[in-house]
């Protein structure tokens, strides 16, 4: 079984070796290797029963070593870089032959972040390469905001987690691109819209396709709990449900046709969409766990954070979703 531990010495032994440990970011948790080592990587979608047409994002400790590894760094990119790293924000690059097809899904961009955590950074900053982090969690289940998350789904499969305790945004890193140029939004995240805007401008949002798909995180389907998760009007899902027991993923209000007992409110202190954002996959982990036979969602206001929240929720419910 995993050590949880916050050994950083432990986790540079075990990486330098090849394998395959659990790292914290202000996301979620990560599952990390080493981005050069390709068997590592094949590892962590091993690990994760991950589909390898699906890209992994790579962890960099600086500028400097980002330029390692991609084959330039165009203007606009490395202006949110130097604004935004160490952050929440994944840029995609055109990548050097070091990092290997299996990364990328065979594409020729590699999705790159320098994390915002103190012990991953120092982690990084360790080691002579980055690390491959998706998220640590089998593939296609809600993301894991605490060591025990990882330690409860993949603790038999892993050596080591390094602790970091609770993640603090709770929601994946934004993803951006260019292409000729103009940048596009291919991933919402924990990075908004509107803050990217003030920086460069005008965003086009990427359109869900097969070409999307060279960026991780873009299948429909996807941080899903095991339950089923119906997205909608609160009060007419309970009547279409009512002969069912349900629980309620709500954002700051309690519904009376529910015993309190089975609902959890994103927002209960705040009422706030960062606070939402940072409790959403734990909140859906504990509804998951409870003996219930159907989970009621609904959108909160999709503005800043709320569009991330707002795409957890739509791919979460979307292998639910009863066929056209």
């Amino acid at each position: 079984m995993a050590i949880i531990g916050s050994n950083i010495l432990q986790a540079q032994y075990l990486l330098a070796r090849g394998e395959v440990v659990a790292i914290p970011t202000e996301t979620v948790y990560g599952l990390a290797g080493n981005a050069y080592n390709e068997q590592a990587v094949s590892k962590i979608f091993t690990i994760k029963q991950r589909p390898t047409f699906d890209p992994l994002i790579v962890h960099a400790s600086c500028l400097a070593q980002v330029e390692e590894f991609v084959t330039h760094f165009p203007a606009k990119a490395y202006e949110l870089a130097e604004h935004c790293w160490p952050g929440p924000l994944t840029i995609l690059l055109p990548k050097k032959a070091i990092i290997p097809d299996l990364v990328t899904a065979g594409f020729d961009r590699v999705a790159v972040r320098i994390p915002d955590h103190p012990l991953t950074l120092a982690l990084l900053q360790a080691l002579p390469f980055p690390l491959a982090a998706p998220s640590a969690n089998p593939f296609g289940y809600i993301s894991p905001t605490t060591p025990q998350h990882v330690h409860d789904q993949l603790g038999d499969k892993i050596p080591y987690i390094l602790s970091g305790q609770a993640c603090k945004l709770g929601i994946e890193s934004t993803i951006i691109g260019f292409a000729h140029t103009k940048p596009i939004i291919y991933r919402l995240g924990s990075m908004s819209l509107e803050a990217l805007e003030q920086l460069i401008g005008p965003l086009t949002m990427a359109h869900d396709s097969p070409g999307h798909l060279q960026t991780p995180g873009s299948l429909v389907g996807h941080y899903s709990p095991h339950k089923i998760l119906k997205i909608g009007t609160i009060q007419t899902l309970i009547s279409q449900y009512q002969d069912q027991r349900l629980g309620i993923l709500t954002f700051d209000q309690y519904y009376k046709e529910v015993d309190p007992e089975y609902q959890v409110r994103l927002a209960p202190t705040t009422g706030s969409l960062e606070e939402a954002a940072t409790n959403l996959f734990a909140a859906l982990r504990k509804l998951d766990q409870m003996p219930i036979d159907l989970i009621l969602g609904t959108y909160v206001p999709n503005i800043k954070l709320g569009r991330a929240i707002n795409d957890r929720l739509t791919r979460a419910a979307a292998k639910f979703m009863e066929p056209r």
